[in-house]
């Protein structure tokens, strides 16, 4: 260490995210840290997540009170050695806090979406991190978008190109699925792959798009693959959940079926639902909604069978499933090839990636590193 004092602030989860409230701190004053260890959980508008120490040191201070509502960048936490005074601790944090401007009122210009044209479609995406042809390619699931990887994309563009799309019916991507089924999602993987030319691909794919992951992981580019949830290894699926997702057109409707989607109900918050109801009203969503449940879920089943492509696989491959998954059993992860890793999240539902964030990311990273 030195004997710099280093500030700790309201993080950024995703593109919209202007604040967060403190809900708990797991740390007092005079703690040493280290990056990587779970210092507080923040509330959003969308879901509760930990946040991870950004940088190592001995806590000086806690300036966040618990319960507290911050803007995104306002001062939380002071890090610095012992031989700092107290005094010059306090100078810090009243000319942090005279300084700060709040993102809205003139911070950092956050990065946003572009979009091309795969075919005779507009795919809308997100790229994070330094400019590299290796990229890590995040591929969300059905009635998702981009946003859904809002707590584990900023953590990996530290180190990787990261680029999240939003797949045909979904985000802002062109609402036309065609006939709706897995192929279609993997053709406009493979296409945007191609398109952009991209050296290396790490391909991580959540339910829907985990099936989709894997019918695009046989491109050459391609080097690594981690799966969420993914369709494609059993037969069962919580249909109702996916009909509830279309027909519920008000808050108190939808939000039972979003808390489906987690392990503790509490997590889902108002922007979640009132995002996904924006959503459903666009033209040609319900539409490209029910065509992707037809093509692929008719009956009450899954249709597509991509045991045999997972177990082809000669790349690095991890599979991750919430242990609580009401959507798609994490039992579907069983008798998978013994070099393909499974991992298994207690205290997780159908989205881990939200849910137990810090977790994903290290078995995402840890996964890319095997390549």
């Amino acid at each position: 260490m030195t004997t710099e004092i280093i500030p700790i602030v309201m993080p950024k989860w995703g593109l919209t995210m202007t604040e967060g409230i403190l809900t708990a701190w797991n740390i007092e004053e005079g703690a040493e840290i280290d990056p990587g260890v779970e210092i507080a959980e923040i509330e959003t508008t969308k879901i509760t997540n930990v946040f991870k120490a950004p940088v190592s040191g001995v806590v000086r201070r806690l300036v966040a009170s618990k319960g507290e509502t911050l803007p995104v960048g306002a001062l939380i936490a002071v890090v610095a050695e012992k031989s700092v005074s107290d005094a010059d601790i306090d100078s810090y944090v009243t000319e942090f806090q005279a300084n700060f401007v709040p993102e809205e009122e003139g911070g950092d210009v956050a990065a946003e979406p572009e979009s091309i044209e795969i075919g005779d479609r507009s795919i809308s995406y997100l790229s994070l991190g330094p400019d590299d042809d290796v990229v890590v390619l995040l591929i969300h699931g059905f009635g998702a978008d981009m946003n859904g990887w809002m707590f584990n994309q900023p953590v990996l563009a530290e180190e990787h190109r990261t680029v999240a799309l939003d797949l045909p019916g979904h985000g802002r991507s062109a609402k036309d699925v065609s006939t709706g089924d897995v192929a279609v999602f993997s053709h406009a993987v493979s296409g945007f792959i191609s398109e952009k030319g991209f050296e290396k691909v790490h391909l991580v794919g959540h339910s829907l798009g985990g099936g989709a992951a894997l019918e695009a992981a046989a491109q050459p580019s391609v080097v690594s693959v981690t799966l969420i949830a993914p369709v494609g290894l059993g037969k069962e699926i919580n249909t109702e959940f996916m009909e509830g997702f279309i027909s519920a057109k008000r808050r108190k409707a939808l939000q039972p079926v979003l808390e489906q989607l987690v392990a503790d109900p509490a997590l889902i918050g108002r922007d979640m639902i009132e995002d996904v109801l924006k959503f459903k009203r666009l033209d040609g969503v319900d539409a490209a909604l029910r065509k992707i449940i037809s093509a692929n879920f008719d009956g009450g089943s899954q249709s597509v069978d991509l045991r045999g492509t997972v177990s082809d696989l000669s790349i690095p491959v991890t599979v991750i499933w919430g242990a609580e998954d009401k959507i798609i059993p994490s039992a579907h992860s069983e008798g998978l090839p013994t070099r393909i890793e499974v991992q298994i999240i207690p205290n997780a539902g159908h989205i881990p990636q939200m849910e137990k964030s810090g977790a994903i990311n290290d078995l995402i990273t840890a996964t890319i590193g095997k390549a």
